[in-house]
């Protein structure tokens, strides 16, 4: 199956397809540490299909650079990754990069488009950040381009992710634009929400999936796939129990780091097979003294009641640690990983700018979640390396679809097409 993937951040979501053993005619993104993430794992995927995944752990262990892992993998020089903003400006000269992939690589068609533009202007939180301006943010309108490489390329199917609210903005003008396009196109869609803990994720991430096929005047009727499920049997603390402890402002990375060997849960989910022993970014962040007692608080709260540390109480009972006047709004900034849960909160981009949303259950380690966490939380697995600084490692991981429910979608539209 021949894939192209747009707006494709570090890559969740085709690491779905990289399992079905699809091949990519381009990533497109503007992200520069995304890119090289992509480009990275691409590597990986080039290496492990020629018996050579060797040479990527040495690089885990940084034995080798980074130019040197891409060289010896020939991706280097590649057109596989297009790093590139998406607009008027640069659409023919990306779908002309696309075309010379497809002669390059001896391929006629795309069967498959997927992908989806930014979500921040139609997020509910994004939205709110954003006030009067999400109204003429550009983001709002790189559906038409979605578009326009659908009547380009004219794949078979497509699939189009991005968040709930994305429905509602614009009291649903955007969405309702986005439909009337899509089928002037050519395109019959089917949309549905799914929820990424139904698909092997420890987590409760709603996702808006549509899935669109090119209109047929011989098939007439389209029905939305039954992706398959996974049975939920595994709790939060499942994803967490083999990492070292650590504590704020650490990094833990090498052979023979893990505490202990993995579990069931990080095998079925392909986070960490058995046999592999090499453990990166595991890297927390510093907090401040304030931040930690906040911290001690909040998971004191959780373990003991059941409750989430409520920052107007914690102001009345501990008004020595309160930094912020308004007490009133955003009163659960602080949130606790719930280790005793079938799944956890959303994984948002937004922890890139700080952990408070996303503290470790365990009160003896006292910080926010590392980076290989967070990863784990969404599914990426323990192989999966994330370019850039920290920030940026978060907020890609944050953007991301989990792999593990890309895997799932990936199956059932391999079949299809």
């Amino acid at each position: 199956m021949v894939v192209l993937d747009l707006f494709s951040g570090a890559g969740g979501l085709s690491e779905g397809f990289f399992r079905t053993g699809s091949t990519f005619v381009g990533h497109v993104e503007a992200d520069s540490h995304a890119c090289n993430t992509l480009r990275t794992r691409t590597a990986y995927w080039t290496l492990k299909n020629e018996n050579k995944l060797d040479i990527y752990y040495n690089y885990l262990l940084k034995k080798i650079s980074r130019e040197e892992l891409w060289d010896q993998a020939n991706v280097k020089n590649s057109n596989d990754v297009i790093n590139s903003f998406i607009g008027d400006d640069t659409f023919e000269d990306i779908t002309k990069t696309v075309r010379q992939t497809l002669k390059d690589k001896n391929i006629k068609n795309v069967d498959l488009i997927i992908g989806g533009p930014p979500c921040q202007a139609y997020s509910l939180v994004g939205r709110a950040r954003m006030q009067d301006s999400v109204t003429c943010d550009p983001r709002n309108f790189l559906y038409k381009y979605y578009v326009r490489f659908l009547e380009t390329f004219k794949p078979k199917m497509f699939i189009f992710e991005n968040v709930p609210g994305m429905l509602s903005a614009a009291n649903g003008k955007h969405f309702n634009d986005i439909k009337i396009a899509i089928e002037d196109a050519g395109y019959h869609i089917e949309i549905k929400e799914l929820i990424a803990s139904d698909y092997g994720v420890l987590q409760d991430r709603k996702r808006i999936i549509i899935v669109g096929w090119k209109k047929n005047k011989r098939r007439k009727y389209y029905q939305y796939p039954e992706f398959e499920t996974i049975e939920k049997k595994y709790l939060v603390k499942d994803v967490l129990e083999d990492l070292p402890k650590t504590k704020p402002d650490r990094m833990i990375e090498g052979k023979g780091k893990y505490r202990t060997d993995t579990n069931q849960y990080l095998i079925d989910s392909n986070i960490r097979e058995e046999g592999f022993d090499i453990l990166t970014q595991h890297e927390t962040r510093m907090h401040n003294e304030t931040d930690l007692k906040i911290y001690k608080e909040a998971i004191t709260t959780w373990n003991k009641n059941k409750k989430r540390l409520c920052y107007k109480e914690l102001a009345s009972r501990r008004p020595e640690l309160i930094n912020h006047k308004n007490t009133t709004s955003f009163t659960n900034r602080f949130n606790v990983i719930k280790a005793d849960t079938p799944a956890s909160h959303t994984v948002l981009a937004h922890m890139a700018m700080d952990g408070h949303y996303y503290i470790h259950p365990d009160v003896k380690q006292l910080r926010s979640l590392s980076v290989r966490e967070a990863a784990r939380l969404q599914s990426f697995p323990d192989d999966f390396y994330f370019e850039g600084s920290r920030s940026a490692q978060f907020r890609q991981i944050g953007n991301a679809v989990p792999p593990k429910m890309a895997e799932q979608i990936a199956k059932k539209i391999t079949s299809i097409i």
